[in-house]
């Protein structure tokens, strides 16, 4: 009997085999390579994720990258704050399947716990404010700002390291950097700073307000902080692209008009709406991954997609 079992097994292959059916090929969704603690001369050593996307290990070509920050809330519930992430592997793979984008590379770098606010924040702005802000500053920070710091790991070590270690274009055009909220100030931090760096730049839900007083005041001094830190630093378009945007629910309530008063800088000195910069306003939206994730699409694909 078991002579017949196995007579019948074969010629159901045979079967099989000769409709054309092939056992399932897993789906390439990219593949991720963990630095558990890169050191560093600037920071603490730090724990930084990378997604390689799919042909990454079968091709040979050059890959644009992108740099994010929050690296716990990026990929995986298990390691986020939050038990939600911003989904960026997912949002990669719809985009490259569409093909609205060429593959690219996410370098996902974690932060520091309670001095997030320390590391994510602009420092050359502490320096230009007035006494009283300052003051406001230092109440929120409860230590000293590093963000220079942070931004030198960025650009000096970590990049220079993904640079030899994977396939990159590592000019400035193939060269972005994303955060939320905190991480989308030191995003645009990074993009003013280093614009020899980093060509891209996504600022979700930035902390204009730079503090938790989030009311504009008729002798507010964050509007002419801001508009004179852009005029000094952020030069010409040049070809570099900034997303910017924001929803209307929790803090991000309080965020468009200061948003308001970043466009018409940047109009000011230059830059085309829709062209070199990007500003969006998503209605219902939170300040929260999951908001972030819906809308993830919508920024890769502006920063790293072709023009029309």
């Amino acid at each position: 009997m078991a002579l017949v079992r196995i007579i019948v097994l074969q010629l159901v292959a045979a079967v099989l085999l000769c409709l054309g059916a092939a056992p399932a090929i897993a789906e390439d969704t990219g593949r991720f390579v963990t630095i558990d603690a890169m050191p560093s001369a600037n920071i603490a050593p730090v724990k930084v994720v990378i997604w390689l996307p799919p042909g990454y290990d079968q091709t040979k070509r050059h890959y644009a990258v992108v740099y994010m920050h929050d690296g716990q809330n990026l990929f995986d519930r298990k390691r986020s704050n939050f038990d939600k992430v911003w989904a960026a592997d997912k949002s990669a793979l719809r985009l490259i399947a569409a093909k609205r984008v060429a593959p690219f590379i996410i370098v996902g770098v974690d932060q520091p716990g309670e001095a997030r606010y320390r590391q994510y924040f602009p420092q050359r702005l502490y320096g230009m404010a007035d006494a009283k802000l300052r003051a406001d500053i230092d109440t929120t920070a409860k230590g000293p700002l590093f963000g220079d710091a942070y931004l030198r790991f960025l650009a000096a070590e970590l990049k220079p390291r993904i640079d030899r270690e994977y396939r990159t274009l590592r000019d400035r055009n193939h060269t972005a950097v994303v955060g939320s909220s905190m991480g989308g100030l030191i995003s645009c931090y990074a993009f003013a700073e280093r614009p020899d760096v980093f060509g891209r730049a996504g600022c979700v839900s930035t902390h204009w307000p730079l503090t938790f007083n989030l009311a504009l005041q008729p002798d507010d001094t964050r509007p002419a902080l801001w508009k004179a830190y852009l005029t000094q630093k952020l030069g010409k378009p040049g070809g570099r692209r900034l997303w910017m945007d924001h929803g209307d629910q929790t803090l991000d309530a309080a965020y468009p008009p200061f948003q308001s008063l970043i466009d018409a800088d940047l109009t000011g000195l230059g830059w085309k709406k829709g062209r070199d910069f990007e500003s969006r306003t998503y209605p219902g939206a939170a300040h929260e991954e999951n908001a972030w994730a819906a809308r993830m699409d919508d920024i890769f694909a502006w920063l790293l997609g072709p023009r029309r």
